[in-house]
Formats: structure tokens, sequence, C-alpha cells
């Protein structure tokens, strides 16, 4: 039997008359409370029958919406990618969009999410490095969509790492690499803990050892500052965080004297345009940041007109890219 907004008064322990004014008058209820019933409506697979409107639950007209971009690091072409689709839905859908960029800094992050609240009829917060909790606190009745960023209580756009982090492992592996380097992203960067996991579960299935580096700024100097803890690690293979940490490793360890991939095989996350042209070319897994941009507006775009208020959460697959930085390990499996 499919459930019932009773079901979902249960389980979020509220009156049913408050349940009901989650769907037909979101406006009345605190942003938690609102959160917490959408959130059991969603674990529990509730659709409420909902009338095709184009206005917000703020009386903003959906085509005429002022959209928020919040990234982390417009410098990064991965974040460029996003932008760049979020921009074309956006302009698909009439929007006006408005972009920040908050340094990779969660004090900036939590500044530019209070200040765009009041200006903007819905947000889309990208990496974001607060907590996803903290963020939709702070978003208050804003509709947001978080992107890299798994919670209830939203719409969620992920691009799924466990594809493409289990074929770089399983390529590695096939060339006889036995012990991998990984360097690390930012402390606060969700994407690179979830990494973390992935890699350390996919060694542990294959058999091999793994090296965990340090974090480090999620940049071609923060590659280039972990090259010397790669060669000492002894690994004849490095998973870096982001392709622009893999150009830092592929300069570093030419600098100390190694070659690539004959000493040492690289592979980054995102294959940004750069990969294909750096020397050598950089094997990446592919990361559909694009995708991302545009699904991202999608789904706040339906919400903003009224066509739904259940959270959802897409999974976007990854896909190794093998190029010319990787190769069979000359190393003693021993």
């Amino acid at each position: 039997m499919a459930p019932t907004l009773t079901d979902v008064a249960k389980g979020a322990n509220v009156a049913l008359s408050t349940a009901s004014r989650a769907f037909s008058d979101p406006g009345r209820l605190g942003p938690r409370t609102l959160r917490k019933v959408l959130t059991v409506a969603q674990e529990l697979g509730y659709e409420p029958p909902v009338a095709r409107t184009t206005e917000s639950a703020t009386g903003t007209r959906a085509e005429t919406a002022t959209v928020a971009l919040v990234v982390p690091d417009i410098a990064n072409p991965v974040f460029g990618a996003f932008v760049k689709a979020a921009q074309g839905e956006c302009r698909h859908r009439g929007h006006t969009v408005v972009l920040a960029d908050t340094d990779l800094d969660p004090d900036r992050e939590r500044e530019v999410l209070a200040h765009l609240r009041e200006r903007a009829d819905g947000l889309v917060v990208c990496s974001p490095r607060l907590d996803a909790d903290d963020v939709l606190d702070i978003c208050g009745r804003t509709p947001a969509v978080l992107v890299n960023r798994e919670t209830s209580g939203t719409d969620c756009v992920l691009a799924d790492a466990a594809h493409g982090m289990r074929q770089a492992v399983e390529y590695l592996a096939a060339l006889g690499h036995r012990r991998i380097a990984y360097v690390q992203g930012m402390r606060r960067s969700w994407s690179n803990a979830h990494r973390v996991d992935l890699i350390r579960a996919e060694t542990e299935r294959a058999g091999l050892a793994l090296e965990l580096l340090g974090w480090q700024s999620e940049t071609v100097a923060g590659g280039t500052a972990a090259a010397a803890s790669v060669m000492a690690s002894g690994a004849s293979a490095v998973i870096a965080h982001n392709d622009l940490m893999a150009f830092g490793v592929l300069t570093g360890a030419r600098a100390l004297g190694l070659s690539v991939p004959g000493d040492l095989s690289v592979i980054g996350f995102d294959d940004i345009p750069f990969a294909e042209v750096s020397q050598p070319s950089l094997t990446s897994v592919a990361v559909p940041m694009a995708r991302a941009g545009a699904l991202s507006l999608q789904m706040l775009g339906q919400v903003l007109a009224g066509e739904r208020q259940i959270p959802r959460t897409h999974r976007l697959p990854t896909q190794l890219i093998v190029r010319d930085s990787t190769g069979p390990t000359t190393k003693d499996p021993s």
C-alpha cells in the first residue's frame, strides 16, 4: 500500500495539519520542520497530489526567478564546466543568474549563503565546504539543490565516484602495481572524504597496499608539494584528488628525477580539458560536472514552478579515461 500523508505525519512526529502545510503552504512552516517532513516523505516514498503552478512557495513566478550558483573555486576548470552548463539551463528557463565563488573557505561560504538567501529565489550550492545541515540551515526557506554533497530533505546531485575509482584501482592492479598512493584534497572536502573511503575499500578488495598521504590544497601547487611524499611512500602509482593536483604531482615527480609513467603512474580526477594536452597526457576519472550543472537547475526549476516538493537524489556515473600517464610498473612487486 502506498504511504499516506498520515504516515508522513507520524514519521515526522508532527500534526497531520502540519504535514499537509508542508505541501500546500510550505511558507507557513519553519525551515527545520519543513525539512523534517520532506525528509520523511522522501524516505517513505510519499508522492503528494500537486497542482501544477507557475508560482513558487514565496509567490515568485518561476520564469522570472533569480538563481544563485555558489561554487568553491571558479578558477578550477571543473567548476567552470559546471557553471557554464548551469547558466545555459537558466537561460533556457528564463532565470537570472548570480554567481558566487567562496574561495574554498567555509567562513566565506557561510557569509555568501546568508547574503544570497534573501536575494535569490533558489540556490545551487556546488561542493560545499560546510556540513550539509549547516548549508540548509543557512538557506532557510529558500529552495536549495546541493551538488556533490548527499543529505536528506533537499534535492542532491552526486557525481558518483564509486565506479570510476573501482576502474582506476583495477586498472593499476592489472598493470602490476601493488602499492598505490592517494594524494588527498582539503580537509573540509566531502568529495575527498568520500574518495578516501572508496579507495580504501577498492585497494583492500584488490589486495593492494594503500599509502594515504596528507591533506593538500586542491591546486597544482598542492600536488607539487605532495610529490616528495609520493616518492617517499614507495608507491609505483598515485591517484590524486583532482586533475590540478595530478598535474602538480607530474611536475614535482619530474623535478625529483622520476619519469612518468616509467617510474610512477599518475591518475587524476575530473578529466578537465587540459588532461588531454598535458605532457604526458593525463589518465583521469571523468566526472560529469557539466551534466550536474544542467540537472541541478532542472531540479531547482521544478521546485520553483511548484511541479513537485519531495526531494530527490540523482547519481551520475564516473568513468576512467586512460592516457599516457599510466603504464606497467617497473618496480619489484615484492
